[in-house]
């Protein structure tokens, strides 16, 4: 019988640009070589894994790590975030070891992990190669965040020697700056490409001639927004989470359109959101303007703006104006911008040859 390759992928469920990136590259790897076998680790739902990943997988829902603890979608809980860095991190040896046990279990020919350090670190144990890919690591995130915290240079030396021991670090552009990681590869964006069908939304909604379309997509974290109490703008329908249980006429919710994010993005007019890789990188290659709420002093922030002011149109909105629905406005402002020319995004290639190349 011919060895078919295993590829075992952990994924942090820290948000959905995570498994925006991961997918893509996996799905370009399993093109390429089609007798791939694939697990996936990661606490994120298995109904939306199969929205983003094409190929038959095994999922194991566990998580890895958890990234920072939030309040919602853009507000970091610094002290509790602190605090449960101290208990992952109790016992790290031992933990390494348990978890580089589970890994050996599996018998994968490559780890992929997009950014759970506990992973690499379990992997370089056993002995299996490893591969790290993300814009960002959590090593920085902790230490700009927690650095005050009386175990934080024992912690982030751990995060840090982690993140080291992977045979390389696969640095998605846009990117954060990584200037103690020297084993990373830079690559260009890895952006799915999503589908105009504007036309399909039109009919199913019943809409007139001229509306614009606008989604709120404020990312994997909960960040509800008081949509019922937003004022009525003409020519606007809203695509919001059903969750959000939205009861007016010029509402739409996203779960009834049964599409997968990519074509509702590419379908629609304009984005609002919170700085985050997926969405923004999405929407500059469907060239649909951006409306996002500032997530203040995450880290990665300015990089994904400063990306996204290049290669899109895009404008801040305050966060009491976004919750007000005071949006008629700045709507117009950003519509009155011009697009850039689209920019190459070969990411997803790019890493799936390299993968490719250590798993054969």
């Amino acid at each position: 019988m011919r060895y078919q390759p295993h590829l075992l992928v952990d994924i942090t469920p820290h948000g959905y640009g995570h498994i925006s990136q991961t997918s893509a590259v996996v799905n370009e790897l399993v093109r390429l070589k089609p007798d791939l076998r694939v697990t996936i680790r990661t606490s994120t739902p298995h109904e939306y894994l199969l929205t983003r990943f094409q190929c038959e997988f095994t999922h194991i829902p566990v998580a890895f790590d958890f990234g920072m603890k939030m309040a919602n979608a853009v507000d970091v809980q610094v002290a509790e975030s602190a605090a449960a860095y101290r208990v992952f991190h109790t016992d790290w040896e031992n933990k390494v070891e348990r978890a580089a046990h589970e890994i050996l279990l599996l018998k994968p020919d490559l780890l992929l992990a997009n950014v759970p350090y506990l992973s690499l670190a379990a992997a370089h144990k056993a002995n299996v190669p490893a591969v790290g890919m993300c814009c960002l690591n959590w090593a920085d995130i902790y230490r700009h965040y927690c650095s005050g915290d009386a175990s934080s240079d024992r912690i982030h030396a751990q995060i840090l020697a982690a993140y080291q021991g992977a045979d390389c670090f696969l640095k998605v552009q846009p990117a954060m700056d990584m200037p103690d990681l020297h084993n990373t590869i830079d690559i260009q964006p890895i952006v799915r490409l999503g589908q105009m069908r504007r036309s399909d939304i039109a009919d199913s909604c019943h809409l007139p001639d001229g509306v614009k379309l606008v989604l709120v997509a404020m990312g994997g974290i909960d960040f509800r927004l008081p949509v019922n109490a937003w004022p009525h703008l003409p020519g606007i329908r809203w695509i919001v989470p059903q969750a959000w249980q939205a009861r007016r006429v010029d509402m739409i919710t996203y779960e009834s359109l049964q599409m997968n994010f990519a074509d509702v993005l590419a379908s629609s007019d304009a984005v609002i959101t919170k700085p985050g890789y997926g969405t923004f990188t999405e929407a500059a290659y469907a060239g649909v303007p951006v409306l996002y709420v500032t997530r203040r002093d995450w880290p990665e922030e300015p990089y994904l703006v400063r990306w996204l002011k290049q290669n899109g149109a895009c404008l801040e909105v305050d966060r009491a104006v976004l919750h007000k629905g005071e949006l008629d406005l700045v709507l117009q402002q950003l519509w009155s911008q011009d697009l850039p020319p689209r920019p190459n995004a070969d990411g997803a290639s790019q890493a799936a040859r390299l993968l490719l190349e250590k798993l054969l």
